[in-house]
């Protein structure tokens, strides 16, 4: 796929020198569109290529903002407003269930791989139809906000489009069509929650970020704005002096929440925008700089949003496989690292931080560094009896930095099932010999 960085220049450049292509990018935009790039565009979206001369100027306008003056407004003053955040912290969530499985089956004898595959696949299916009982009409995904260090503090449901997109990206691995038909809904959900050109903001009363605006990206790649580019230009203009990539995108209308806790350079966010922008001289500086922090052992405790090394290390593992050959000296530190957080049987902490370790490790070819056996006899007895594995801590502000208030922490079931689904799927795969 062609970088989104430069793909409308990249169209204008060969119409201007390439009559045959000129005349059939106007006549069919869309079929010579995703050759050209190869994309495959969203079949519900219209393409129209309009040719200007000195006779005929075209001004387009960009669509209407989807929210009006007034709830602009009230975004901007909403972090102070009781009334406003009950519209983005939905009904109060229940206290987090016991880890421990409701059924005990983590003590078995151990199946033959056929066996054990089978059983996997069986779980992987009860994992699903655990997420569509909490994916809701508009195929949101649901995380649950909680407080770390208090958690007498009431825990509240949310609904951001990050979570969705990063749920979506995490099961689109997952060859059961009840699964693609989940991330079918979803990515429709933030094709409706996107704001031109392309950004996307965690809550309404924050500015857009490059985290959700990179993850959402790439779960909806074949919209015409992602594919084309549209917003590439604000994420490119939002790097520090020395060409890292900064979380806020800080308009200078938007509301002044975000600068007293803004991150300058996170390197999942680095890793993710990476993915999303692609191998191209535009991100060097980021690369270079996420070499040096896994090189010289930077990572640890380096992320202000992300509670552990192993979730920078699927981020970037992910960003190496999106945006090839970008990072790809980076596998074989990569792997020694990720297999020194293992235990003797392949555990990297709890099953949340052992199924990233499971797909980063796939991703770089070295998923057989583990016992993926036990490993596989693990996800199966920590799933509860109605599919889904526990809730643990995702992402959230790493920083500590308000005493109590300010420990602010995101998971739920549905995130971890849903690593758990990924990474179960990858497992088989070394079951079956494939």
């Amino acid at each position: 796929m062609q970088s989104p960085v430069d793909a409308t220049d990249k169209l204008i450049a060969r119409a201007g020198s390439d009559n045959d292509f000129r005349q059939r990018l106007l006549a069919n935009p869309r079929e010579t569109i995703e050759t050209e790039l190869g994309v495959t565009l969203n079949a519900d979206q219209e393409i129209h290529v309009h040719e200007e001369s000195c006779t005929a100027t075209h001004v387009v306008l960009p669509p209407l903002d989807r929210f009006s003056a007034a709830e602009r407004q009230e975004a901007r003053t909403g972090a102070q407003s009781l009334e406003f955040l009950r519209k983005t912290l939905h009904d109060p969530a229940p206290p987090a269930r016991d880890v421990a499985p409701e059924t005990a089956r983590l003590h078995r004898v151990r199946a033959a791989p056929g066996v054990l595959a089978g059983e996997a696949r069986e779980s992987i299916r009860r994992g699903i139809a655990f997420l569509e009982t909490t994916i809701d009409e508009r195929g949101a995904w649901h995380c649950i906000r909680f407080n770390i260090a208090n958690p007498a503090i009431p825990r509240h449901y949310e609904r951001p489009p990050f979570v969705s997109a990063l749920c979506a990206l995490v099961l689109e691995s997952c060859d059961e069509g009840r699964a693609r038909s989940i991330c079918s809904a979803t990515r429709q959900y933030l094709v409706n929650s996107m704001e031109y050109p392309g950004l996307w903001r965690y809550y309404r009363h924050l500015p857009a970020d490059l985290d959700s605006t990179s993850l959402c990206s790439l779960a909806i790649s074949g919209h015409p704005w992602i594919a084309l580019g549209r917003n590439v230009p604000q994420m490119l203009a939002n790097r520090d002096a020395d060409g890292l990539f900064q979380t806020w995108l800080l308009a200078e209308d938007e509301p002044d929440v975000a600068p007293d806790f803004r991150i300058e350079a996170d390197p999942v966010v680095n890793a993710n925008v990476i993915a999303c922008l692609g191998h191209h001289p535009a991100t060097r500086e980021a690369r270079r700089w996420l070499e040096d922090q896994v090189v010289e052992g930077r990572l640890e405790n380096a992320s202000k949003w992300y509670p552990d090394t192993i979730t920078a290390y699927y981020a970037i593992g992910r960003a190496m496989v999106r945006a090839a050959p970008a990072l790809e000296g980076l596998r074989p530190v990569l792997i020694e690292r990720i297999l020194s957080l293992c235990d003797d049987e392949g555990g990297c902490g709890n099953v949340l931080q052992t199924s990233q370790a499971v797909t980063a490790l796939h991703t770089l070819g070295a998923l057989e560094g583990i016992d993926v056996t036990r490993q596989v006899e693990r996800f199966i007895g920590e799933q509860r009896d109605d599919g889904s594995w526990p809730e643990y801590l995702a992402f959230g502000d790493q920083s500590l930095r308000w005493g109590v208030i300010g420990q602010i922490g995101h998971g739920s079931e549905s995130v971890t099932s849903a690593f758990c689904i990924e990474a179960l799927g990858h497992m088989i795969s070394i079951l079956e010999g494939r």
